[in-house]
Formats: C-alpha cells, sequence, structure tokens
C-alpha cells in the first residue's frame, strides 16, 4: 500500500510510524511544511491513560516519550490570595518540539520518508492508495473539500496566548487574576528540565477593554509578565512566535466538528482514493483539557488497528476499515468534546464562579468538565476530599458523626424559607396516569409513600392539573374538586407521619398537550374518542397531522385559567402541602406563552420575552399570594427548546431572574419537550449546565434534573455549586428506595432508616463493604489470577 500524510504533526507522524512498523513493505511518506526538527509552540499534556495507549500501540515511541517527560500529581488553583492544592491527578508534560522530534526519528529509524519544507496545495499531486489530511486546525485539503467533510467551526469566546517561561512549576497552576476590565487566569505546567507552558487567556470583551488588542506583542508579554508577577518570580515570559506579530498572538480557540471525515477522490482513469482527515483537521478540544495530542495520536491507533482488522477479516476492505474508523472515532471524540465544552465555557466564565469561596471555586474547577466525578476525586487524593467535604459541611452547621466518614454534599441539609430539606435528593415529578376522574387513590399512596420512606428529602407529585381541561390525560390527577384535596391530604399525612421527608405538588395545565392517551397505550395520541377542547398561547399542533389544534386563549380563559390555579393553589395549602412547584415547561399552557416557538400572540402577551413572561408572571404573582409565606415556590421551566428559534440557555436566565424578582424561591431546570423538532444533545448531567448558569447568573436556587442517576453525580453537582438540589426521575421508578441504596454504595451509613427496615440497612451495608473490599482485592490480582478467581481455583 502506498500511503500519504499530508501535514507532519502527531497525527501523520504517529500514523506513519504505526504503519510502518506493522507493513514495513508499504511505502509510506509525510509532507510537512516545516523544517526538519522544527516546530512551533510549548509543552504539551498527556495523562497517565494516554501513555497506556501510546506503549501498547509501539513501545519503543512510548519510552522514547517516557523518558523525556516531566510527570507531576498536583494541581494548584490560585484566587483571591488563597492556594487549593490537591493531588493525584497523574499528568506529563513534553515539549512540543521534543514531542515531535522523537516521533520524527522513530520514523526514519522505520523507513518513513519524510518530506520537509513542502507546502501542499493540491492533494491531487499524489498517487497514493490512501492519503491522510492531517494538515492541522486550518487544513487546506478540508477546506478543498469542504462540500464533503462539511465542516463546522465555532470560535470560542476567550482569548489566549501560548507563551513559555524559564519558571518550573511542581504543579500543574490554575492563577486567576481580578483586573479593572475582568478576569484573567493562566494554565500553567513545566515539561522539561527548565521549562513551562504559561498561557494566559481572557474573554475577548476583557481583552479588548484591557486594550490588548492595541498593543505590540512586547507590550502584551509585559503586561502578562505584570499580571502574574507573583506566581513567575521574577521570571520573563517568552513567545517563541516569531512568525506573529501584535495582537495576531492573541487567538480565540477554533471548535472543529466534521459531519464527514473520509473524503474519495476520483481520477480521470476511474481510480476511486479516500482522503481521511486526523487530528486537528478533524476535530479539535479545548486545550484546557490537554487532549488535542492525544485525539490525534489515537486517531492514528484506531486507523492503524481499522485497516489491519479489515484487512484481515475481509481481504483488503478499505472502505469498510474507514468507515469503521469514523464511527469509533467519531464517538470517543464527541465524548471529549462534550468534556472540553463544559470546560471551555467554565473557562469563559470565571466570574460566575468568582463569588465562590476558594475551596468551593477549586472543585469546581477540578471537576468542570464533568470527567472528572466527586469519587473520582477521592480515589486521587482521599485526604483533599474529606477536608473539602468537611468545610461544606460545616457551612451547611454539620459536623462528622465520627472519624471516619465525612458527610457526603448530597446529604448536607438545605433550607428555603421556612423548609428544611434532610438532604438534596428530590423525587422529581413523574407522571403516572393513575387517577381516577383526577382522584389520587391507593396507588399514589404507595408510589409517594414508599418514596418518602427511601430516604428522599423531597417527594413531589406529578404534574396536578386545575381543570378537568387542563389533564394531559384522563388519568392524571386533578386539585379543583373537594375530594381531590380529601385524597391528597390522606397521602401528605402519610409522609408527614411515616417518614422525615417534606412532600411538593406540581401544579400546571397541559395546553396544547392535553386531552390525550395514557402513555402505555400511545404518549401525545390524541384519545379515541372523549377528546375536549384545547387552548394554548396561540393556535398549535404538537404532534404535526396528529394532534388536535388548540385555540388561542382570549382574556376571558386568561382570567378562568388564573382563577383555576389560584383555587388549587389554597387547595395544596389546605392537604398541608410543604412545597408548590409551578410547571412552566414541557410546551404545557404557561410554557406555550414563554417559548417564541408556540406564542406568536399580537397582544400585550405575545412579541418580546418581557411580553411572553407576562402571563407566567401573573399567574405565579397570583399563587405566591395564597400560598403560605413560610413555605417556597419553585418554578420548572425549559432552559433550551433545543431548536432554532426556540428559547435559548440566555433566554432561561433572564426567565428566571424575572421569576426571581416575582417571589419565586427556586427554579427547577429542564429543557425541552416544546417542539417535536427538537434536537437535544443527551449525555449524563446534559442539563445540569443550564441549572448552573441560572444558579450562578440569575443568583436564584436551582434544582438540576436529567440523566443523574448515581451519588457520584448528585455529590459532584451539590458540591460544585451547579444546583442546590438534584431531582431523580427513573432510578426512582426503579428503586423506591435510590437515596438509601445509594448511601450504601458510597460507604455513608450515618442516614437514617424506617424502623421497620433497620435489619435491611446493615445487611446491605455489610455486602456492598464485602463487593468493595473484594474490588479493591482483584485490582491487585494479575489477569490470570483473575480468571482462576473467577473459575473457583483460587
Amino acid at each position: 500500500m502506498r500511503i500519504v500524510c499530508i501535514g507532519g504533526g502527531p497525527a501523520g507522524l504517529y500514523f506513519g510510524l504505526l504503519m510502518k512498523r506493522r507493513h514495513p513493505a508499504y511505502d509510506i511518506t509525510i509532507v510537512e511544511r516545516n523544517r526538519p526538527y522544527d516546530t512551533f509552540g510549548w509543552g504539551v499534556v498527556f495523562s497517565d491513560q494516554t501513555l497506556g495507549n501510546l506503549r501498547a500501540a509501539d513501545p519503543e515511541s512510548a519510552g522514547a516519550i517516557l523518558d523525556a517527560f516531566n510527570h507531576w500529581d498536583d494541581i494548584e488553583v490560585h484566587i483571591n490570595g488563597r492556594t487549593i492544592r490537591s493531588s493525584g491527578h497523574g499528568f506529563c508534560g513534553i515539549g512540543r518540539k521534543r514531542l515531535l522530534n522523537i516521533l520524527q526519528a522513530r520514523c526514519e529509524e522505520l523507513g518513513v520518508k519524510l518530506v520537509f519544507e513542502t507546502q501542499v496545495t493540491n492533494d491531487d499531486d499524489y498517487d497514493a492508495d490512501l492519503i491522510i489530511a492531517s494538515d492541522g486546525l486550518n487544513s487546506a485539503v478540508r477546506q478543498k473539500y469542504a462540500s464533503t467533510y462539511q465542516p463546522d467551526i465555532d470560535l470560542r469566546e476567550c482569548r489566549f496566548v501560548w507563551l513559555g517561561t524559564n519558571k518550573c512549576f511542581d504543579a500543574f497552576t490554575f492563577a486567576f487574576e481580578q483586573t479593572e476590565w475582568g478576569w484573567f487566569q493562566a494554565h500553567a505546567y513545566r515539561f522539561d528540565d527548565n521549562t513551562s507552558t504559561f498561557i494566559v487567556e481572557a474573554p475577548e470583551r476583557v481583552w479588548r477593554a484591557a486594550g490588548l488588542g492595541d498593543m505590540s506583542k512586547e507590550e502584551s508579554i509585559a503586561f502578562c509578565e505584570r499580571l502574574f508577577a507573583k506566581y513567575l518570580d521574577g521570571h520573563a515570559l517568552i513567545s517563541n512566535a516569531t512568525h506573529l506579530r501584535g495582537s495576531s498572538q492573541w487567538i480565540r480557540f477554533p471548535r472543529v466538528v466534521n459531519r464527514e471525515w473520509v473524503h474519495w477522490r476520483s481520477d480521470e482513469n476511474g481510480k476511486r482514493t479516500p482522503v481521511v482527515l486526523m487530528g486537528d483537521a478533524a476535530h479539535t478540544a479545548h486545550f484546557s483539557i490537554g487532549s488535542g495530542t492525544k485525539l490525534a495520536l489515537e486517531d492514528a491507533i484506531e486507523l492503524a488497528n481499522s485497516i489491519d482488522t479489515a484487512f484481515a477479516k475481509q481481504d483488503g476492505d478499505l472502505e469498510g476499515a474507514l468507515d469503521h474508523y469514523t464511527r469509533v472515532r467519531s464517538v470517543d471524540v464527541l465524548r471529549i468534546q462534550n468534556a472540553a465544552r463544559n470546560s471551555t465555557e467554565w473557562f469563559e466564565h470565571v466570574d460566575r464562579y468568582a463569588s465562590f469561596e476558594p475551596e468551593q471555586f477549586a472543585y469546581s474547577l477540578l471537576t468542570r468538565s464533568q470527567r472528572i466525578s466527586h469519587e473520582n476525586l477521592r480515589e486521587r487524593d482521599a485526604r483533599y476530599l474529606a477536608s473539602f467535604e468537611d468545610w461544606l459541611a460545616g457551612r451547611a452547621g454539620l459536623e462528622r458523626a465520627d472519624k471516619t466518614r465525612s458527610v457526603p454534599p448530597m446529604f448536607t441539609p438545605f433550607t428555603l424559607r421556612g423548609v428544611t430539606l434532610k438532604n438534596r435528593v428530590v423525587v422529581s415529578p413523574m407522571a403516572q396516569y393513575s387517577a381516577v376522574d383526577g382522584i389520587a387513590g391507593d396507588y399514589h399512596l404507595m408510589h409517594l409513600g414508599a418514596r418518602a420512606m427511601g430516604g428522599a428529602a423531597l417527594v413531589m407529585t406529578e404534574m396536578t392539573c386545575v381543570s378537568p381541561q387542563a389533564r394531559i390525560t384522563p388519568g392524571c390527577p386533578g386539585m379543583y374538586a373537594p375530594e381531590h384535596l380529601h385524597a391528597w391530604k390522606r397521602i401528605v399525612d402519610f409522609v408527614h407521619a411515616q417518614s422525615d421527608a417534606k412532600i411538593g405538588m406540581q401544579l400546571g395545565h397541559a395546553g396544547a398537550k392535553a386531552s390525550t392517551r395514557v402513555s402505555w397505550e400511545g404518549i401525545d395520541q390524541p384519545l379515541a374518542d372523549g377528546n375536549w377542547p384545547l387552548v394554548s398561547a396561540s393556535p398549535q399542533q404538537y404532534l404535526r397531522d396528529v394532534s388536535q389544534w388548540s385555540r388561542e386563549a382570549s382574556h376571558d380563559d386568561l382570567r378562568e385559567i388564573e382563577a383555576q390555579f389560584v383555587r388549587a393553589t389554597e387547595m395544596a395549602a389546605a392537604a398541608g402541602f410543604d412545597w408548590l412547584e409551578l410547571h412552566c415547561a414541557h410546551g404545557y399552557f404557561l410554557s406555550s406563552f414563554l417559548s417564541p416557538l408556540t406564542n406568536r400572540r399580537r397582544d400585550e402577551y405575545g412579541g418580546s420575552l418581557e411580553n411572553r413572561l407576562r402571563y407566567p408572571l401573573r399567574i405565579f404573582k397570583s399563587i405566591r399570594a395564597v400560598w403560605p409565606q413560610d413555605k417556597p415556590i419553585s418554578v420548572r421551566i425549559s432552559a433550551h427548546d433545543w431548536v432554532d428559534g426556540g428559547t435559548t440557555p440566555d433566554d432561561a436566565v433572564d426567565i428566571a431572574r424575572a421569576f426571581k424578582a416575582a417571589g419565586a424561591d427556586m427554579i427547577d431546570v429542564s429543557s425541552g419537550q416544546v417542539s417535536k423538532d427538537e434536537k437535544p444533545v443527551f449525555g449524563r448531567m446534559f442539563q445540569t449546565p443550564f441549572a448552573d448558569r441560572i444558579r450562578n447568573e440569575a443568583g436564584i436556587a436551582t434544582i438540576a434534573v436529567g440523566a443523574i442517576s448515581e451519588a457520584d453525580h448528585v455529590n459532584s453537582i451539590i458540591a460544585a455549586g451547579r444546583a442546590d438540589l438534584c431531582a431523580v426521575a427513573r432510578p426512582h421508578l426503579a428503586n423506591p428506595s435510590w437515596t438509601l441504596t445509594e448511601a450504601a454504595k458510597i460507604g455513608y451509613f450515618d442516614i437514617a432508616w424506617p424502623k421497620q427496615y433497620a435489619a435491611a440497612k446493615s445487611q446491605l451495608e455489610r455486602n456492598l463493604e464485602r463487593e468493595r473490599a473484594m474490588a479493591t482485592d482483584n485490582a491487585r490480582l494479575s489477569p490470570q489470577e483473575r480468571a482462576q478467581r473467577a473459575e473457583g481455583s483460587i
């Protein structure tokens, strides 16, 4: 096979040497525009996991790289005159030039042809069986075949400059300095015996306000030296970007995504040649998670493996190999890019977290990408995490019950108005469609009662409707008739008598999503018969050509529905509920006013966001006036419609501010379900960033929801200040005692169980302790010993 790699960065070099090592007869050429053994940049970072991948792929080059590494375990965070240090992070730094030199030397040793000082302007000049486009961030090949690759390039908000210094940092250092223009931050780490990388970064608005856009290169470096002088100890900052002048050395990070990674080129003879993207040409991940070079090298490993596997099985099926490569790498890269997006946004909005005390600020930074979790930090540095947990618990007025286990963040209390929740776990409102004529019966007593006894601090009813026409389905509960009040009071009294949980009612009106079948008979499908008229902010049909059309609510309708909400609120208070939530999300009636997708009114309730908020705020103020002042009201919103032209996270912050000003105590932050055209980006804790923004920009307490499924998630969210409570839905359906079980799983035993279940508590804790000990013991065994244990021979 003849292979040409356009671009001699880590991706092209590593792929070339891997293929030549496996197939010495292959003709492999790497074409690089720079001179031999010449490159720009300072240090790059690898994790210990990446090193393991390199060792498996090519022990020789991995050994040379490892010998050149500077290894460290510690991270230091400097903020507001304080330093927070944690350990166990396992990173390695190496100079970019040194890394490329090692890979170049290894290529030469194996017989790969290296062609330097050649700028490729036309890939057609190369006759090959496989062409690798590893020509970097500004890939000419990608631009040439843009119609195939369909690149999406997003320039991020911060400006940054990549500098070096002879100050040798003994930890990966993050330093934050506030100026009259805003926050600047530095990312610094040592990569050889006498040099460290020193990246300075600031949001574009701060960078411009400081005048850096008008400074020469020398002036801007001097600015950075003054700003970060106390960390440099008299050492200078150095630039090796001699080809750049003035502000051009300060760039905005471009996040690169390509829909396709392979273009098939055809010549006049009909020969088809694949041109494959690799490394920064295919994708980028922000430097704050140190994964750009990692991704490039792992691209090379996967493509080499895919080719070898396909050829071994299917006699040279290159197309199949490339399909496998893009499928596997697209998933891995998306996972890293999602983490990088979280990390990037954290650094773009340092001011969002600058009011945190240094302990929580540092924790928030360490967990910013959501790749590092609470328990992962415990594995890295148990002493650091225990100290942080003690600090966080102390702020909540708690002390350790014993000397062996600090209190996990999820088990700290939380108070709003006159209601104190014993922990941070909420049983999310979950539609059960099991009411008869709106009456909550024995099923609801069992459903909510079991979960109240299962350890959660707050159990929420499903959306309880303010009129018969407000119901989603005939099976939805209501709060509009005397028998509803009596039924709900029975359940509230049971929860209060049999548990120390609080119970809340979520009130809502289904709007255009009403009059449908229960979910197991066809979710969102209209009733086969007996449908009732629908009303919403504007006429709409939720399922195109399927759902009923709703009519626009008249002013008389709005007055009537307002009265229904007030009546339901008064009944909820009479039933003894501890908490009230107003449902303004998911495309239901009040949500239909908030979203521009569903509100096309021409009166005072339509148009601008201020107008779209007017009616939901009117409802809120009316119910707040009749709800007990010592009890909280939360508001559930859809923070993102996931549709162009719909509600955005920026809008959500403004919506939250408006409800806060009206007297709301908390925002329950969900997203979507407003339009069937939505394209949400799922993942674990995928909606938490919206709760984070609202909490820390609008300054109101929030509930995080969505793909929160284990104690580790809850602990991470609460500890980092991303939300104040976590609502857990499906895991609570599977296990009513989810909270008690998760406490036992993480080894936290200082939690009360119902007295009737006390024997089960000790048995579960013993069993889980035994499983943890076995897992720890297994980790120490060799693979052969683990196999023998599984067979029962040891």
